[in-house]
C-alpha cells in the first residue's frame, strides 16, 4: 500500500497563497497519476488538479489560473501552487496516487485543513 503524507495547509486571508506537498513512500509499482482533491463541510471531494507522470495535467475549472499543480518524479512528490485564495477554497485536501494500469491501485492521504479567512 502507497503511503502518501502531506503538508502545508493553514490559515491564510483571501488572496493570499499556501503551497501543498505530498510526499509517495512504499512504492511497489510505479504510481501514473497524481492528485489533490478538497472536501468542504456538506459537500462531496471533488477534483482539484492532478498530474500524470509525463506532465500532462487537469484542473477544476474554479481552480484554474490560480491554482499550479506540479510533480517531481525521483522523489515521488506533488505539489499544489495554490495563489490568490479564496473563502471558498476552505476546505480538507487529500493527495491520490493511483496506478491505471495492473496491478490497479489507488492510495489516499490523511489530508490537511486549508482555511480561507475573509
Amino acid at each position: 500500500q502507497v503511503q502518501l503524507v502531506e503538508s502545508g495547509g493553514g490559515l491564510v486571508q483571501a488572496g493570499g497563497s499556501l503551497r501543498l506537498s505530498c510526499a509517495a513512500s512504499r512504492i511497489i509499482f510505479s504510481i501514473n497519476v497524481m492528485g489533490w482533491y478538497r472536501q468542504a463541510p456538506g459537500k462531496q471531494r471533488e477534483l482539484v488538479a492532478r498530474i500524470t507522470t509525463r506532465g500532462i495535467t487537469n484542473y477544476a475549472d474554479s481552480v484554474k489560473g490560480r491554482f499550479t499543480i506540479s510533480r517531481d518524479n525521483a522523489k515521488n512528490t506533488v505539489y499544489l501552487q495554490m495563489n490568490s485564495l479564496k473563502p471558498e477554497d476552505t476546505a480538507v485536501y487529500y493527495c491520490n496516487a493511483a496506478r491505471d494500469i495492473p496491478p490497479r491501485y489507488e492510495s489516499w492521504g490523511q489530508g490537511t485543513q486549508v482555511t480561507v479567512s475573509s
